[in-house]
């Protein structure tokens, strides 16, 4: 069947024990809760029953690692997808708050003067442009392939970017506020060709009350 939805699935839980946030930074892969938690949205999108003909990652290794299951699920190949990785930071392997946190180092101030581009990172508009781009181009691979849906493993800020391009909200946001917990699916169908926002699931939910999730900003 043609490609009919694009579910964009948050990874799980990330094995960090000093709680720093660890944006880009390489060997940062997924806890045994978080193993359990991609499991999770891996049986979410399995019992829909509905055929999934491509699986996309972000590079990183808790994306990979989360993708394992749905790999497995659906028996695909999984495919490397730069756009949807993790924005850059500068805050990368700091914490944040606390003796020895970022937020009371005067030298990290200069990252803080404009929270609305963000002045720490990459511009939310460039993030929004590239996973919506990747969006586009894996959605019509499978469409002119006519094999079913597509998933792609990525991080709660690219996709709350992509969430909110898509709705028509503004780009800068609270990130306190975000919808789009570890392990989540944000699902999207395209109508007359545009994304439309279909559905929102959490399966791993009755995991989250142990989890830790700092990983961004």
């Amino acid at each position: 069947m043609p490609a009919a939805q694009l579910h964009l699935v948050r990874h799980g839980e990330v094995f960090n024990p000093d709680e720093v946030l660890y944006g880009r930074l390489p060997n940062f892969g997924l806890s045994d809760l978080g193993k359990r938690m991609a499991a999770a949205a891996a049986n979410d999108l399995a019992v829909r029953a509905r055929p999934v003909s491509a699986i996309y990652t972000s590079p990183l290794q808790r994306a990979r690692e989360s993708g394992e299951p749905i790999v497995a699920a659906f028996g695909l190949e999984p495919r490397i997808e730069e756009r949807i990785i993790e924005p850059t930071n500068a805050f990368e392997g700091r914490r944040m708050k606390g003796k020895g946190g970022a937020l009371r180092d005067p030298r990290m101030w200069r990252h803080l003067y404009n929270p609305w581009r963000p002045a720490w990172g990459e511009a939310f508009r460039s993030i929004s442009g590239r996973m919506l781009a990747a969006m586009d181009d894996a959605f019509d691979t499978a469409e002119k392939a006519g094999d079913g849906d597509v998933v792609m493993v990525s991080h709660q800020l690219p996709i709350w970017m992509a969430h909110r391009a898509i709705v028509g909200e503004r780009l800068p946001h609270d990130p306190r506020k975000r919808r789009c917990a570890l392990s989540s699916i944000t699902t999207f169908e395209r109508r007359d060709g545009r994304f439309v926002e279909v559905g929102y699931s959490d399966p791993g939910a009755p995991l989250a009350a142990a989890a830790v999730d700092v990983g961004a900003v």
